[in-house]
């Protein structure tokens, strides 16, 4: 037993000088590398999808040479690689240094699609796709924040080979930003809140065109107008509607929801 247990330590031993041997190797070969040769190591890892070894060669390259060509493309390489190693943040913070110090790189628009990316990811994880999370009653943060990056490019990149996913994802971002917007004017209207309501309801049809939610901004400010005796106002809204949604303005469902005496909210 005695010499089974020394033979376990003795094992163990070895195996930890080994594993610090070939981090010293590991860190001389990095000390020794050329900005070319880092680099292309960088994106064989990167390849590879082994990306914290990538990220760790990436970093000792914009480190060690931050001036030349090679570190510039590596600081673009290293964004995508902390965004699949799960480094958010990092993500984030390497695309807005980028984009601060590069505005004119003809890449620029790859850092504000990153950021777009991050965010948008950022806006509801699988467990709560899978369990159906009403995301229209969450506070959408991260959506404006991806909506604003991926709207850059659109309008400033527009030949960006991103601009045509950038644009689905805004799509989609829109959709739901309105409908954030329209949850919000409903639950200001069942409390009797006529103007914020009116508000919520017409920043979602200015801002967010073409949404399904827009469709129910309208009925909205057309009955909150009314409630609030603004006649030319709930002209104008119910005229918008019925060019864009045929004649007439459907009722609200719950527009004439009665209160019941024990029910505060």
């Amino acid at each position: 037993m005695f010499s089974l247990t020394r033979r376990a330590s003795w094992l163990a031993i070895c195996c930890m000088s080994l594993a610090l041997a070939a981090c010293h190797a590991n860190r001389d070969d990095l000390a020794r590398a050329t900005p070319q040769s880092l680099y292309q190591r960088g994106s064989k890892q990167l390849k590879a999808q082994d990306f914290s070894n990538a990220v760790k060669t990436y970093e000792a390259l914009t480190a060690r040479f931050p001036f030349t060509d090679q570190a510039r493309q590596a600081r673009l390489d290293l964004m995508y690689a902390y965004y699949r190693q799960g480094e958010r943040e990092s993500a984030i913070d390497a695309a807005d240094t980028f984009i601060r110090e590069n505005p004119t790189h003809p890449r620029v628009d790859y850092a504000y699609y990153i950021k777009g990316l991050v965010d948008f990811e950022r806006s509801a994880n699988a467990f709560e796709r899978f369990l159906r999370v009403d995301l229209t009653a969450r506070t959408p943060t991260n959506a404006r924040k991806s909506f604003v990056a991926f709207n850059t490019i659109i309008e400033k990149y527009p030949s960006s080979d991103y601009a045509h996913d950038a644009l689905q994802r805004m799509i989609y971002l829109r959709n739901r930003l309105a409908s954030y917007e329209v949850n919000v004017a409903r639950y200001y209207f069942k409390r009797g809140a006529y103007v914020a309501a009116a508000q919520r309801a017409k920043e979602a049809v200015d801002d967010y065109d073409g949404a399904p939610a827009v469709r129910e901004a309208l009925q909205i400010l057309v009955t909150s107008y009314e409630r609030l005796s603004l006649g030319e106002l709930a002209a104008r809204a119910r005229t918008l509607y019925q060019e864009n949604y045929g004649s007439g303005s459907e009722k609200l469902a719950f527009a004439d929801e009665k209160k019941h005496w024990w029910k505060f909210w």
